[in-house]
């Protein structure tokens, strides 16, 4: 399941990615409908999904600051809110690398997707690795 940040709604993200990406995808605020939801309580959310990655382009708030555990997957991307049309294609890219290719491999991981490299670390291991 890909979880995306609300920052994302109406921008026809969730079709893009429902295009090459087998499962489900949901935006947080169908996690908890009706309810403001804070950026610290979305990986309490993602908890309680089976190997959610969440996607969001609030990098500032999530990147080193969230709480991440091996039960979800958290994609940072390191754009500007004008550029989040590449954010399919980009995520897609991340999907596709030998680190994070399988469920598996992504869960409990924090990855940063800046403009020429893919950072990442995990809940156990918090040095901040240059996935090449």
């Amino acid at each position: 399941m890909i979880v995306l940040d609300e920052q994302l709604l109406g921008r026809d993200i969730e079709e893009q990615i429902a295009r090459w990406y087998q499962g489900a995808v949901c935006f947080v605020v169908d996690l908890r409908p009706n309810t403001v939801i804070e950026d610290d309580a979305i990986p309490r959310l993602l908890q309680r999904e089976n190997q959610a990655t969440f996607v969001t382009i609030n990098e500032s708030d999530f990147w080193g600051k969230a709480a991440i555990n091996n039960q979800f997957c958290m994609v940072c991307f390191a754009l500007p809110d004008s550029r989040v049309r590449e954010i399919s294609q980009r995520l897609r890219t991340v999907f596709d690398h030998p680190f994070f290719d399988t469920k598996k491999k992504r869960m409990g991981k924090m990855i940063r997707v800046a403009e020429k490299e893919i950072g990442y670390y995990s809940f156990d291991d918090i040095t901040v690795r240059t996935a090449e």
